[in-house]
């Protein structure tokens, strides 16, 4: 599968039990910090918390410049699952 097209599947079936916030990382080297987000079928609108140093609270991102994702909130194993994501996270 090609990165974009997993990037956009993965935010189309965004599990309800993830919250919407985190890091996106992009391949131009940005980390934009947000707090919600839409998916449409070719990018991702991100919604800063506070605006950045030009001002944008908003940020339009092609699925194709998608390096990661952080999240900073607490997250169960379950949640991933609903994702396709198997097995078990080690812990200690």
């Amino acid at each position: 599968m090609d990165p974009a097209q997993a990037w956009g599947d993965l935010f189309a079936r965004w599990p309800a039990s993830i919250a919407r916030k985190g890091v996106l990382v992009t391949n131009f080297g940005e980390q934009i910090l947000f707090s919600g987000f839409m998916a449409s079928p070719t990018m991702l609108l991100v919604e800063r918390q506070t605006p950045d140093t030009v001002g944008a609270r908003k940020v339009l991102v092609p699925y194709a410049s998608i390096s990661g994702i952080k999240l900073v909130e607490i997250v169960k194993s379950a949640a991933f699952k609903e994702l396709g994501f198997e097995g078990k996270i080690a812990t200690g």
